[in-house]
């Protein structure tokens, strides 16, 4: 074999590397005859022969081309890409050209299998699908055509045996980077005997097995952790499709799992890859070859581009006098002027690395917080030009680090005499220093050490005292005044077990101004008196002082005024019972957010629209309101989503952002005036990878719950992982390799997800009619299936079942023309269908719905009704709690009246939620005891006799804040049951509410946060874990455990039973 060095001329927006062996490919599939590779780069499909030689592009694309699987004959691969907007299945020819498009739906389309008779499998999310984590296996021909459903079960990785008597397949759900997870979510290998209509488990490791590939008839290949490290591994089975033998293993990796295998349909011959590492084995001697390709191709995108915005800001900084402003864009600073006629900024940071958290210490030096050198700490900026200090006009500046922690300084707050500075250091302290003209920074001092993070700083208009909120253990978030040199302890003012945050002093020291979400979970403007003397003043009080105020007030001469140098008084506060003198300002729906506050403390500047226990439909907009709460006024309109938001020193301007662009208002006459900006700069998106990497991993490093990253050598990862991610070609690479690195972790809500989208796509969407085919003899559409409320279902537009559907809009549809590619672009447009019903041709005007999810969702839910209807001969009601929400939750109340209204009991479903935070009140709901009840007037004729008739009933609904049930219930939980609905389902059996039923939950309940990255990715983070305390187990390991352990079969649904279901109802009457 010919040993070439490789030499990369092609990467896209990670790295550039010349002259480097092994590039990062997925997904190598191997042909036929075992002589050729195909394989995803640069997110296209390419070939080589196994000598290296013979390398090929097959597809040149903007999209995301992968998972490359060759025909039988060797002529055609498939492969999906999302250059529609989502996955659909393509097919091309090996010599190249124009690929062929398979497929035309909303949903995503993964192949899994090109059969021997031109037919395609993949799996998808269409109407089989309901609420599972799994996707539906469907079949197409490579023709084309329209697709149809393959199995009455859910699972990945369908593939037909050799002599088409089986279809292996992967049930689970667990993400396949979890390599070292066990537990009820993994994936195993499943058999369907499509004769007998069986279905066999053929692995029962509790780990992950996947991806199986038929070798022959009785031999199956597939991927499995059983080693401790993915590897290919052995299995036989009989001709019933029952597993024989011994699992055996093929490959021996040990350092790191293959990510991807291959076998050829020669049944000899496969090809694997880990890492960057690319070989062939042979399955009977199970000799490793490695492969080396060279690949010589251009870039798909430019390295480095230029851009320009006049949008995406998220932050500005106002300077002291007004003149300028510093606005973050992609974590570049730029200056510019606040006039609306001008619109020039200048770069002043001009790094591939996230400059961030911007505030000026004068108007010619700014600060800010930045990881070019590793690790967040502080810098200022100022003009390097001696003729000319202005930081706007000079065209030389110069960035000095001035802090240098190791463990990193952020959130940086300049005192009102700009010599003092306060900012975090690390996660958990807050310190306070000294800092000079000239920004050098002494004298530190430790306000605060502890495991959570000080937020909100402020400091008070005298520069002695420093204000932030704390959480303790409970996460009771409280806001504390410290002294700045830290010679008196704090003082909790807030004093609530809700969150209060945000404070903000006036600067006439007479009040701490915060938002609070103690009403119904809803922000609130709230404050507290700093002496008690005001506290003390009735409303009749403070309208004479008011007046008093008017009549000694003199005109005072503008400049005379800026000349005179104004005297900071001291603030006093009178610290006895001063969380008693709180005062609430709004109470409006919605969530009110406290942004700024006047000098004069009068006025109170908040914004609305952030969030609420319900989700109310409130606009997002910024308003003023008096301190009493009077004259509330709206200054900006039309959800305009201001952020950032600060009062001038002058207090004549309110500036803030509005989707990524900069304004201001003036605050005499409210005039908006909008502060365009052309921000120019290069992104090298080379360098940005570095960077992305690194602050992701340092987010991992420092916040993840388990400091010990449940036994991992974090910093052995990287120096694993970093290299294969800076040598990915595609942003989707880099983050599948870090997502990898991730999963080395085992833990539960982590992930690196979304980012800038430099490919330009077509985005198509498909209108969902609500209906299933099958095609019959003659290759036309037959209904099998019409999901209940869908477009299908209305009265003005009904189909039933048997119907066929010979065309969309007057053009033919059938087996061999995709009806989805004719109603691409319909959602909510009124189209034709013809239609043969009951022996007679016929119109029906259809409008098809964006999403079928609603509807799929809501038809298991009905059928799930009517099971336990049936099963407890209408003795019990049934409620499934889709998410821990409170949408779900307010659901769940109405339910209980809905579903449990004259019912012996309640059947409680937490099958495949999701999770989420609302466990502890459905607990509330369903933990309720009866202490009395109560009879009114005209219910009973002799209280004397029958008063005792009345006994199970009480005034639940006017004396409770929740609803209440009180008869006896039952659980149900899966392993798709995650996070939250697993802490549900411990507490319902650690509290003994009844009992629970099913299978083990997925073992994934942690407490997660995360942080935004450079390019708007975001990467998730476990901050806090949870454990069960009885057990003293922790939940990301422990499942909960059913008193009744119960599996479904797997094509269950689709014959109309539910053993789990049916077994919680017995278990229910068994009680009664």
């Amino acid at each position: 074999m010919k040993n070439n060095v490789l030499v990369l001329f092609c990467t896209l927006a990670t790295s550039i590397i010349f002259a480097q062996n092994n590039p990062l490919i997925h997904t190598p599939s191997l042909s036929p005859d075992g002589k050729i590779i195909a394989f995803n780069y640069q997110g296209d499909i390419w070939t080589v022969d196994l000598n290296g030689e013979n390398l090929k592009r097959l597809t040149i694309h903007e999209a995301y081309d992968t998972n490359p699987i060759w025909s039988t004959d060797g002529k055609t691969i498939a492969f999906q890409s999302d250059r529609f907007g989502n996955d659909d299945v393509f097919t091309i020819s090996v010599n190249g050209g124009i690929p062929k498009r398979i497929t035309f739906h909303s949903a995503n389309d993964q192949v899994t299998d090109f059969t021997s008779d031109g037919t395609i499998y993949f799996t998808t999310a269409r109407e089989f699908v309901q609420l599972e984590r799994e996707p539906e296996v469907q079949y197409v021909s490579a023709n084309g055509g329209t697709p149809f459903r393959l199995l009455n079960a859910v699972g990945f990785d369908a593939t037909l045996s050799p002599n088409k008597k089986f279809i292996a397949f992967t049930r689970g759900s667990c993400r396949i980077e979890r390599e070292a997870y066990k537990g009820p979510a993994n994936r195993d290998v499943w058999v369907y005997d499509i004769k007998n209509d069986k279905y066999h488990q053929i692995t029962t490791f509790e780990g992950q097995d996947l991806a199986p590939q038929w070798a022959n008839n009785n031999t199956i290949y597939f991927q499995s952790a059983l080693s401790g490290k993915y590897n290919v591994h052995k299995v036989s089975i009989d001709e019933n499709g029952q597993k024989t033998g011994d699992i055996s293993q093929i490959t021996f990796l040990k350092d790191m799992g293959i990510y991807s295998f291959s076998l050829s349909k020669n049944g000899t011959d496969l090809v694997m890859v880990s890492g960057d590492n690319v070989s062939t084995v042979n399955v009977n001697t199970k000799k490793v070859t490695p492969i080396n390709i060279t690949i010589n191709s251009d870039y798909r995108f430019d390295p480095i581009e230029r851009k320009t915005f006049t949008a995406d800001a998220s932050e500005i900084a106002v300077s002291p006098n007004g003149k300028l402003s510093a606005v973050v864009i992609r974590g570049e600073i730029f200056i510019i002027e606040n006039d609306p006629d001008k619109s020039r900024a200048v770069n002043v940071s001009n790094s591939a690395y996230k400059d961030e958290d911007v505030t000026w210490l004068n108007d010619n030096t700014l600060l800010f917080v930045s990881d070019r050198n590793g690790t967040n700490n502080i810098y200022c900026i100022s003009s390097n030009d001696t003729t000319n200090k202005n930081i706007f006009t000079s065209l030389k500046h110069k960035i000095t680090q001035i802090t240098n922690s190791k463990d990193g300084n952020t959130n940086i707050k300049i005192a009102p005499n700009k010599r003092q500075i306060a900012y975090n250091n690390g996660y958990g302290k807050l310190i306070v220093a000294a800092i000079s003209e000239d920004a050098k920074i002494s004298n530190e001092i430790t306000l605060v050490n502890g495991w959570d993070t000080p937020s909100g700083i402020a400091w008070s208009p005298d520069s002695k005292w420093v204000t932030y909120s704390l959480s303790d253990l409970y996460f009771n978030e409280e806001i504390y005044i410290h002294k700045a040199d830290n010679s008196k302890n704090p003082v909790n003012i807030s004093m609530h077990p809700k969150s209060d945050s945000n404070a903000i002093w006036s600067e006439d020291g007479s009040k701490i101004v915060f938002s609070s979400n103690r009403n119904n979970g809803d922000h609130d403007i709230w404050f507290v008196w700093l002496q008690k003397k005001d506290w003390e003043k009735t409303k009749q009080d403070w309208d004479e002082t008011s007046e008093e105020k008017k009549d000694k007030k003199e005109d005072k001469d503008e400049k005379s005024e800026e000349k005179s140098e104004k005297k900071v008084v001291d603030v006093l506060i009178d610290f006895e019972d001063i969380h008693e003198r709180q005062q609430q300002v709004t109470s409006y729906n919605g969530g009110e957010y406290l942004n700024a506050v006047s000098k004069d403390g009068k006025t109170f500047y908040y914004t609305t629209g952030n969030s609420g226990r319900g989700n109310p439909e409130v606009t997002s907009d910024l308003f003023q309101i008096n301190w009493d709460g009077k004259e509330n006024k709206e200054i900006t309109t039309g959800n305009s989503s201001p952020r950032n938001i600060s009062l001038t020193a002058k207090e004549d301007f309110i500036y803030y952002l509005s989707k990524g662009k900069a304004n201001r208002i003036k605050l005499s006459g409210s005039k908006k005036e909008s502060l365009p900006f052309s921000a120019k700069m290069n992104i090298d998106y080379t360098e940005e990878a570095n960077q992305i990497f690194e602050e992701a991993w340092n987010t991992i490093q420092d916040r993840f719950y388990d400091p010990n990253h449940h036994g991992q050598n974090w910093t052995a990862l990287k120096n694993t992982y970093k290299p294969l991610a800076l040598k990915a070609s595609t942003r989707e690479d880099f983050k599948y390799i870090f997502n990898s690195m991730l999963g080395q972790i085992n833990a539960s809500h982590m992930g690196m997800y979304r980012g800038e989208e430099r490919k330009e796509l077509q985005k198509e969407t498909t209108g969902i009619l609500g209906v299933e085919f099958e095609p019959t003899s003659n290759g036309q559409l037959k209904i099998t299936k019409v999901v209940p409320n869908s477009a299908a279902d209305r009265e003005s537009s009904k189909l039933l079942v048997g119907d066929i559907i010979t065309s969309v809009n007057g053009q033919t549809v059938s087996a061999s023309e995709n009806i989805y590619k004719h109603l691409v672009a319909s959602n909510n447009e009124k189209i034709i269908l013809g239609v043969f019903s009951n022996g007679k041709e016929k119109e029906v005007v259809i409008r098809p719905k964006s999403s079928g999810r609603e509807d799929n969702y809501n038809a298991w839910v009905k059928e799930c009704k009517r099971l336990t209807d049936i099963y407890s001969n209408g003795k019990l009601g049934y409620i499934h709690i889709q998410g821990m929400n409170w949408e779900s939750f307010e659901r769940f109340e109405r339910e209980l009246t809905a579903a449990g209204l004259g019912k012996e009991g309640i059947v409680i479903d937490v099958r495949y939620n999701g999770g989420g935070w609302t466990t502890d009140y459905l607990m509330a709901v369903l933990n309720v005891k009866q202490h009395a009840y109560t009879i009114p007037r005209g219910a009973s004729n002799d209280l004397s006799k029958d008063h005792k008739d009345f006994k199970n009933y009480y005034p639940y609904s006017e004396r409770l804040p929740l609803a209440a049930w009180t008869k006896p219930s039952v659980a149900i939980c899966n392993q798709a049951s995650y996070s939250n609905a697993e802490i549900f389902s411990h507490a319902y059996k650690e509290l003994g509410l009844g009992k629970l039923v099913g299978i083990p939950t997925f073992g994934a309940v942690i407490s997660t946060g995360g942080q935004t990255l450079i390019d708007g990715s975001y990467v998730r983070v476990p901050f806090r874990g949870w454990f069960v305390k009885s057990s003293e187990k922790n939940m990301d390991f422990t499942p909960a455990m059913p008193d009744v352990v119960i599996d479904n079969y797997p094509d269950e649904k689709a014959k109309g039973k539910d053993s789990q279901l049916q077994t919680a109802v017995n278990e229910l009457l068994k009680t009664l």
